[in-house]
């Protein structure tokens, strides 16, 4: 449990739960393949079931971190940062896009846009959940879409979602993992019979890097 004074300093961004940091490929979506060090913060409430990383739910078990002492280590490895979760604008983001942003780094966010929009952002990738759909800034802001297809189902969501993107937005579906045998057959018709749609695969797990 946190003392009052870190409790205060969590609210307004100048600490977060941290859950992981560490530089590796970016593997998903328009910058895949690029070197990037990755910030995963702690707490999340969307819920999604097959999340690959519940263990970010719980903000509690993960340390709340001095922002200035995260941006330093980052700003060792990459000039891209990318800020992923759980989902980080459970978090006012400002103080720590502030920070990286002194640095002349990149800042790159992953988050299904469940709360208020906050930070500066070089590249917004929204990946909308069903459970807690994305608030209405985000969707203007977004510069990619990523659906992530359990079933096809999941198809007719990615549409709804496409018509609320700005037109510039570039749209992704990409196969849930543990089901990728079965959608990434699906995914690949669809994008052929709907090409405005891209195919997106997450090759660090091919690669087997974080």
């Amino acid at each position: 449990m946190m003392n009052m004074e870190v409790l205060a300093l969590v609210n307004k961004g100048l600490m977060l739960p941290l859950m992981e940091e560490f530089y590796t490929i970016q593997g998903e979506g328009y910058h895949k393949g690029t070197a990037a060090y990755f910030i995963r913060v702690g707490g999340c409430d969307v819920g999604c079931h097959w999340c690959d990383v519940k263990e970010s739910w719980n903000a509690d078990t993960h340390p709340p971190t001095d922002i200035e002492s995260i941006v330093a280590k980052a700003a060792t490895f990459s000039d891209t940062i990318v800020v992923t979760g759980g989902e980080p604008l459970t978090w006012d983001m400002g103080p720590l896009t502030t920070a990286l942003k002194a640095r002349n780094l990149q800042t790159h966010i992953e988050t299904s846009g469940a709360y208020e929009l906050s930070g500066t952002w070089d590249w917004i990738c929204l990946s909308p959940k069903k459970n807690k759909l994305p608030t209405a800034e985000v969707y203007k802001q977004a510069h990619e879409l990523k659906v992530i297809v359990y079933n096809k189902h999941d198809l007719l969501f990615a549409e709804e979602q496409a018509e609320k993107v700005g037109k510039d937005c570039i749209l992704y579906l990409q196969p849930e993992w543990s089901v990728r045998e079965k959608t990434i057959p699906l995914i690949v018709d669809y994008v052929m019979a709907h090409p405005k749609w891209k195919v997106s695969l997450q090759t660090h797990k091919y690669l087997n890097i974080p």
